[in-house]
């Protein structure tokens, strides 16, 4: 145990500790500064930072739970996330960075108006403090408290320890977020980043050498396990999910259609995403960033998804089967590492969860900041006053979010299927507002608000109402609804952008200003990454397909 904790800490201390000497003299003095690095973030801190931003426990536990319970189809959410980050270089980066803003609301209020932006950035901060970071905080906590026993070491109860775990992570995560800025927590991400790939890789190497060693086979433990886990559990390694398969399962349309929406919305409109790429030093770096990213998407699902499959089965042999989804993933990890190394998974855990924290408050502080206290409460304001602002409404929320975070323990879903599902009562209509208010000149001002109105009324009586397949029963898939609606919110901006056009014809169209905030030059083999992206993410399919191992 006190190896468990000098690791720990020792990992976690150096990754302070290079971010507190490369942060050293920066300039935070300025909203730019503080909030986007001065917009000096090379590609690889923006790869690191995106990944970390997307991954924290609840991916981890939350994945790994889906696929313990379903099966390989939710390795779509990993896949499906590399050609999302070809459409973030390609096409949004480059039209981001030439407008020079600094949040999603802004470059929404710049094409449909002021009162719109406002909508907009209140939305995105209830989603952010009710949703999303009080799951991060929760799914952290879960982690911990399985790893370390947190409530039998000091006599709390399971929702006790929760809370103190919430506590701890929301005080040392808000050191970096609030005081930090964006380049501190950019430069934490990286080095976790490393942690991560390192730490995530040992489960699956550590769970095929255990699974071997339990099946009795008698060659290389790690081949062993493999070949178990194919000739038993076939089915699990099936990553095609029937058309009537209900949430965490994905049907296989979805992937190609509703998931592709969910994608696009998290990597090219998500604002704690996104703040990543408004930071960076060029076009050019943006560009590597995001495409950097996509292939370390790809090669996720080895940590993300794999495990849970692994857990089920050694489970199975071991006959102490887990009864719920969330728990597969950490204890699998409690039975498979090495005491030696606990304490450095648990630190890279730790980053992980830290990042996504950071990550998510850096960004609903800059929102708060730049979208609504700069533009309705003191435009006059200085820089150094809107640095200050940010810095003490990072405070507030992260006080609010940590009081909310253990409440997730009682919510009866598993935590990476309600996250997905319902960050789309408002991912979806930011989406609609930044590809239609791009693909449509001549709109008129009221459409993203319209939109905004018709989706959150349609989607949020789906998961009211929670339909059925008819014939075979069972909830329809929320992918089926976001596949829909997607589709209709673009037809009917598209016939207001016709009848907008047709009653003023003298109107003209929408053109986004070039501000030459950075060299807009493009990297010469984004193309050959992006040829390159796609074809991995063919043969990863085809290897976990009726194809290949779910044969």
């Amino acid at each position: 145990m006190i190896w468990t904790l000098v690791t720990f800490i020792g990992f976690t201390v150096l990754v302070a500790v290079i971010s507190y000497l490369k942060t050293k003299g920066d300039d935070q003095t300025t909203a730019d500064g503080y909030f986007l690095a001065g917009r000096g973030l090379p590609g690889f801190v923006i790869a690191g930072s995106l990944l970390l931003t997307n991954l924290s426990a609840e991916q981890l536990v939350g994945t790994n739970g889906q696929t313990w319970l379903v099966g390989m189809s939710p390795m779509a959410f990993e896949i499906v996330a590399a050609p999302c980050c070809i459409v973030l270089a390609l096409w949004a980066a480059p039209r981001y960075l030439k407008g020079g803003i600094t949040t999603i609301p802004q470059l929404i209020g710049q094409r449909f108006g002021r009162s719109t932006k406002l909508w907009f950035s209140i939305a995105y901060i209830i989603l952010y403090l009710v949703v999303q970071i009080p799951v991060i905080l929760y799914s952290g906590s879960l982690v911990f408290e399985n790893i370390f026993h947190v409530s039998d070491i000091f006599g709390l109860s399971t929702f006790g320890a929760v809370v103190v775990l919430c506590i701890v992570i929301s005080i040392v995560g808000s050191i970096y977020a609030i005081f930090g800025g964006l380049k501190a927590v950019a430069v934490s991400d990286t080095v976790n980043g490393v942690g991560l790939l390192i730490g995530g890789f040992m489960i699956p190497f550590f769970a095929l050498h255990v699974l071997g060693n339990a099946a009795g086979y008698d060659g290389v433990a790690i081949v062993d396990g493999f070949k178990y886990l194919a000739q038993t559990y076939p089915e699990k390694l099936n990553s095609i999910g029937k058309l009537t398969a209900e949430a965490p399962e994905v049907p296989w349309i979805t992937v190609f259609t509703g998931l592709i929406f969910l994608g696009l919305q998290s990597w090219c409109t998500h604002q704690s995403f996104i703040q990543r790429v408004l930071a960076a030093e060029n076009l050019k770096e943006a560009q590597k960033g995001a495409l950097y990213c996509a292939f370390l998407k790809i090669i996720g699902f080895m940590y993300l998804a794999l495990p849970g499959v692994i857990a089920y089965a050694l489970f199975e042999l071991h006959g102490n089967q887990v009864s719920m989804m969330d728990a597969a993933y950490p204890q699998l990890v409690t039975e498979v590492i090495p005491a030696p190394l606990m304490g450095f998974f648990a630190a890279v855990m730790f980053g992980a969860i830290l990042s996504s924290f950071n990550s998510v408050l850096n960004s609903v502080n800059t929102m708060f900041t730049m979208d609504i206290y700069h533009e309705y409460i003191n435009p006059e304001a200085s820089e150094m006053k809107l640095v200050q602002v940010g810095k003490n409404i990072g405070i507030v929320f992260a006080v609010a979010t940590t009081i909310v975070g253990p409440m997730v323990y009682f919510f009866p879903a598993g935590l990476k299927t309600f996250l997905d599902s319902f960050v789309m009562l408002i991912g979806l209509p930011v989406l609609s507002a930044v590809f239609g208010g791009f693909f449509f000149k001549y709109l008129p001002q009221y459409a993203a608000k319209l939109i905004m109105v018709f989706h959150i009324i349609c989607y949020g009586l789906f998961l009211i109402i929670a339909p059925q397949y008819p014939v075979v029963g069972g909830s329809i898939h929320y992918l089926y609804a976001i596949l829909v609606l997607w589709p209709i919110e673009l037809l009917i901006m598209a016939f207001l952008n016709y009848k907008n056009k047709k009653d003023h014809p003298d109107m003209e169209a929408w053109e986004q200003e070039d501000v030459h905030a950075v060299d807009m030059t493009p990297w010469r083999y984004r193309k050959v990454c992006a040829v390159a992206i796609i074809a991995l993410c063919i043969i990863v399919y085809a290897a976990f397909s009726p194809l290949g191992l779910g044969a």
